[in-house]
């Protein structure tokens, strides 16, 4: 079994690996599960504009860019406080705050069905995305209860509550049209999209009630005595920024997908809601159940492997992918062709290629989004709510800018896969990134292993990394 052997710095040593407890904590699996669920139900919430946004940019009115902000405003959002509910989840139990956040959720989600001004409505989409913020309380909560030995498989399983916008993809169409032009509750609420959140808010609720009630008391708390400062001293190092472009890649691309395909769909193969929406599961099933996979395989392999299979696996998938339909017209003598011109290197991509090649990718996402965050208790074990907490901040703003950036890619050059193009300019960066940094490490250290990615014998010499190779 190969395992991850941590650089040295600040962030960690083997005196601190040395106090991490490897005794199980009775308790610790209601923690998982019930975080899950809760955390499944969040990010079905956090991006539900991806479906509902499709029935509301007609019945408001909006123009395809102003599509794409309604559905990054809830990203943005669900970016900005990852770091701040990360130390809270350290220092007052990601218990408290996990169930806060889910009533706090609730206001606005439910608010959202009676709006009929289009202001009001990207204001409340900005105030739900505050649910995307959950995902670092889960990582923090998780890993104060689970041993390092099972932290990957541990996150990973959190972690697939990612999840959740194949909820709204498959059940939201079918619910949309069963129920249009329906009232209920005397009146009080509409059917069509606008009961989509009504049930959202529910959950919502009861959610909160079991994770209260359903949960070990009293809950553990690794950043309770430590001071803010030193709860954010880790911040200061390469290797965490540099993780967190990873997760830009891994995650915040998974966002914006999962958020863009519906619409893709429907436009470019004309699919209906239901349909697009299905497909669009197709993409988030793997990219969400397969991070178990990649917290097994990081365990056992190790974090940089799996990161080296992730973006080879989508520069090959997004390559393809942003090749325009068309051919290219050449001139030829008359003898070949009555008017002189020929078509050359013609090319498109059928419906199930494409969604073969987006399932593909969803994969290597899944699997990478686990290995990211592998690297996190690894290096920094007591210190995974202000890690954790920025790695998600910074992957799901990527999400944010990414949204736009498509609807901009593809204004801009007519091209609609110019989307594919974006994520496969931005994954060639960071892998030729992460592979400069880890071989001039490595030569640095030790020369004879160029080629080892995982086992490291460098413990004792200066961290290269923080000296300048970033």
């Amino acid at each position: 079994m190969s395992t991850l052997v941590p650089e040295s710095g600040p962030g960690v040593s083997p005196e601190t690996l040395d106090q991490i407890s490897e005794t199980p904590a009775p308790g610790r699996y209601r923690v998982l599960v019930v975080s899950t669920i809760g955390f499944t139900v969040m990010f079905a919430v956090w991006l539900q504009f991806g479906i509902i946004g499709l029935p509301i940019q007609k019945e408001f009115g909006l123009s395809d860019t102003a599509f794409y902000w309604l559905v990054a405003l809830p990203v943005l959002n669900g970016s900005m406080w990852r770091l701040v509910t990360g130390l809270l989840a350290d220092r007052l139990g990601g218990k408290v705050v996990f169930t806060v956040m889910l009533l706090a959720t609730a206001v606005p989600t439910y608010l959202v069905v009676h709006t009929t001004s289009a202001v009001v409505l990207f204001a409340l989409a900005f105030l739900i995305g505050f649910a995307g913020n959950s995902f670092s309380v889960g990582i923090a909560w998780n890993s104060a209860w689970f041993p390092r030995s099972q932290q990957g498989f541990a996150l990973g399983l959190f972690g697939a509550g990612n999840v959740g916008p194949s909820i709204t993809k498959l059940l939201g169409p079918g619910l949309i049209a069963a129920t249009a032009g329906s009232v209920y509750l005397g009146g009080f609420v509409e059917g069509g999209w606008r009961l989509v959140p009504v049930v959202y808010a529910v959950l919502l609720v009861v959610m909160a009630a079991v994770m209260w009630f359903g949960t070990p008391s009293p809950d553990r708390k690794p950043g309770a005595n430590l001071a803010l400062r030193d709860q954010l001293l880790p911040l200061k190092e390469a290797r965490v920024w540099r993780f967190s472009v990873y997760y830009v890649v891994v995650f915040g691309a998974y966002v914006a997908l999962a958020s863009a395909l519906p619409k893709f769909y429907e436009d470019q193969y004309g699919l209906e809601l239901w349909s697009a929406a299905l497909m669009t599961a197709l993409f988030i099933f793997p990219a969400s159940l397969l991070r178990p996979v990649g917290g097994w395989l990081s365990d056992r392999v190790g974090a940089r492997k799996v990161m080296y299979g992730t973006f080879a696996t989508m520069l090959v998938t997004s390559g393809i992918l942003m090749m325009p339909s068309g051919y290219i017209t050449v001139d030829v003598l008359e003898s070949k062709s009555s008017d002189g011109t020929a078509e050359v290197l013609p090319w498109s991509l059928a419906m199930w290629p494409f969604a073969a090649l987006v399932f593909l990718l969803g994969c290597a996402m899944g699997i990478g989004k686990a290995a990211v965050y592998k690297h996190i208790p690894e290096y920094f074990p007591h210190d995974v709510g202000a890690v954790g907490g920025l790695v998600g901040m910074i992957g799901a703003l990527g999400g944010f800018f990414l949204l736009p950036m498509f609807g901009y890619a593809i204004r801009f050059t007519g091209l609609p896969t110019a989307l594919f193009g974006v994520l496969f300019l931005l994954t060639l960066a960071t892998a030729t990134w992460m592979h400069v940094t880890i071989v001039r490490m490595l030569h640095a250290g030790s020369p004879e292993l160029a080629n080892d990615f995982e086992h490291r014998t460098d413990t004792d010499q200066p961290d290269h990394e923080t000296q300048g190779v970033h």
